[in-house]
């Protein structure tokens, strides 16, 4: 589904020369946010664990990262803190979950990310949101 909508944002979107880091243990929804992002010109890497999340990070920082809260074994918010110790910075977060209760995207303010994006991802929220964030990045 994401590569019939990728043409739509591109024209208008270019994330050119920023590096995005996506943290999911689904691989749909992996591949989904790296073709629409990578279709508007962005560097994307994709994780399914802690481990490759982290080995990603050591070889280099990305400008934005994106994290699923529901991670498994791991609680995105807790990784989310981890990354900062490791990475010794403040690199722009989304959390993404299926997830909508209000409890939840408090939770993922309170923990350190910038920003909540609900499953089933809109390519054009997508975009917009990691947008916001890269220009905080700057």
């Amino acid at each position: 589904r994401a590569i019939a909508l990728v043409p739509e944002f591109t024209a208008s979107t270019n994330f050119s020369g920023l590096r995005v880091l996506v943290v999911d243990g689904d691989w749909d929804s992996l591949e989904f946010v790296r073709v629409v992002l990578e279709g508007c010109g962005a560097e994307v890497e994709t994780a399914d664990s802690e481990r490759e999340a982290l080995e990603a990070i050591q070889r280099r920082a990305p400008d934005v990262l994106a994290i699923d809260l529901r991670m498994q074994p791991a609680d995105g918010c807790c990784f989310l803190q981890q990354i900062r110790a490791i990475a010794g910075s403040e690199i722009p977060a989304v959390a993404l979950t299926a997830n909508t209760r209000v409890e939840e995207r408090v939770r993922a303010l309170r923990e350190g990310f910038q920003l909540h994006l609900p499953k089933p991802i809109d390519p054009a929220e997508l975009t917009a949101v990691v947008a916001s964030l890269a220009a905080r990045h700057q």
